[in-house]
């Protein structure tokens, strides 16, 4: 049978021998409807409007995921006996893990309420899916494994952890490749040694990394410190995502009202939206495609808010996203509604709040509150000893938490709220006003 080959522009060329059962199975797997979907999802949501290069999918992503979980397994199966059930559930579970992703990604699961995670799960078990049919036609029990291995209750543990914790093949993917794909050059790091240095601790089932890997795992937290920081928490790109959500909120008030002008009433989008169930087929009806079309209908809508929301958005006329400090007092928050109100807008759609916590997903590397089998664990000493990195790395400890915190106005109203920032700011100070 012929070797399938997908040119990817991050690891060049990866490779499929069909005539390894194995491999055929992660064909199959990308060959099916649920899989092709992903080509229309963005990885990056409205990136875009930041970096114009950011047009890539959870589709090829999701294929390098794969890819970085295969190099994975086989330089770690050096050194350690990994078994044949570990491996394709390792590669199945890391090319299937996004396939439950929404709309342009994040953006929409704050609007819609859902978790992403949730829906791979329910369309991995659900016997109508094509991904299902597969995994089943390969081992009856292959479906259930893989929703074991992103529950994290499948065994050994170190499969689970390299399709989700703190140093997984879905970071290590996504650093490199949206790295590329934006231009910021902030997401670089030495991925083949840190996949060279990769090892298992059997006794206690967890990755973890020799000695001699360290400096490129510090190089990899840092990249994702600063991609956070520069890429993923952008104010031009969380401004966009603020239209978008406020579009849609008032898209949902209307319908509620029987006041929205376009309208798909039996349409999945508008159930989920509304807050209704809808079932594993309905959803994965969902891509890109709904929210862009429905914008472009709503910018000629009746309602004024909706379709200068829907406007903006289409147009990148964007909201401006500010710096305010992290307790903003209720007087601030009361004189600024009453600057966007004098400004002709609606405070509940154009004073839009923004905070890095509330985007969990790429937060930076912390040990509070967090699995200990999801931390990063490394080689050190004479005695080759296994301690957590934030033990033995002044880089690490060094990259403290950090807060960023945001209002998103319109531009019309922005150089106000910029005053009262300032104002307040100097008030705190114990300036006054002079």
């Amino acid at each position: 049978m012929p070797q399938r080959n997908y040119r990817d522009p991050l690891h060049n060329i990866i490779s499929l021998d069909e005539s390894v059962p194995e491999d055929r199975l992660i064909v199959d797997l990308i060959d099916s409807a649920e899989f092709q979907r992903l080509r229309r999802i963005k990885q990056l949501g409205l990136a875009m409007f930041t970096y114009q290069g950011a047009e890539h999918s959870r589709f090829t992503h999701s294929i390098g995921v794969m890819h970085v979980m295969t190099r994975a397994l086989d330089l770690m199966g050096s050194h350690h006996p990994i078994s044949d059930e570990s491996r394709v559930v390792g590669r199945a579970g890391a090319l299937l893990h996004d396939l439950g992703h929404g709309p342009l990604s994040h953006v929409v699961e704050k609007v819609f309420h859902f978790h992403h995670e949730d829906w791979t799960r329910r369309i991995v078990l659900d016997g109508e899916t094509e991904v299902n049919q597969i995994l089943r036609s390969f081992d009856q029990q292959l479906p259930e494994k893989l929703a074991s291995l992103y529950r994290h209750t499948f065994s050994p543990a170190f499969v689970s952890q390299l399709v989700s914790s703190q140093l997984d093949c879905d970071r290590m993917d996504y650093l490199l490749r949206d790295s590329l794909m934006t231009g910021a050059k902030y997401g670089m790091y030495d991925l083949e040694w840190v996949l060279h240095a990769l090892r298992i601790d059997e006794p206690r089932d967890r990755v973890y990394v020799e000695s001699k890997g360290l400096y490129s795992v510090e190089e990899y937290l840092q990249a994702r410190y600063y991609m956070f920081r520069q890429v993923y928490f952008h104010r031009t790109l969380r401004s966009a995502e603020a239209v978008l959500n406020s579009a849609l909120n008032r898209a949902r008030v209307l319908i509620e009202r029987g006041k929205l002008g376009f309208r798909m009433p039996a349409s999945v989008f508008e159930k989920m939206l509304l807050g209704e169930q809808a079932s594993t087929r309905e959803y994965l009806q969902l891509d890109d495609t709904d929210v862009m079309f429905r914008l472009k209908e709503w910018s000629r809508d009746d309602d004024a808010i909706l379709a200068d929301l829907a406007t903006r958005l289409m147009h990148r006329r964007l909201f401006k996203a500010i710096d305010i400090g992290a307790d903003a007092s209720k007087s601030f928050w009361e004189t600024a509604s009453e600057i966007v109100g004098r400004g002709g807008f609606d405070p509940q759609y154009y004073l839009i709040t923004d905070r890095a916590a509330d985007v969990p997903y790429y937060g930076d590397y912390s040990t509070v509150g967090v699995d200990p089998k999801s931390l990063i664990y490394v080689e050190t000493g004479p005695e080759f000893s296994i301690r957590e990195i934030s033990e033995v790395s002044e880089v690490v400890r060094g990259m403290r938490g950090y807060r960023i915190d945001r209002v998103c106005v319109p531009v019309e109203v922005a150089d106000q709220i910029s005053l009262l920032i300032s104002e307040q700011a100097r008030q705190a100070r114990g300036g006054g006003t002079g």
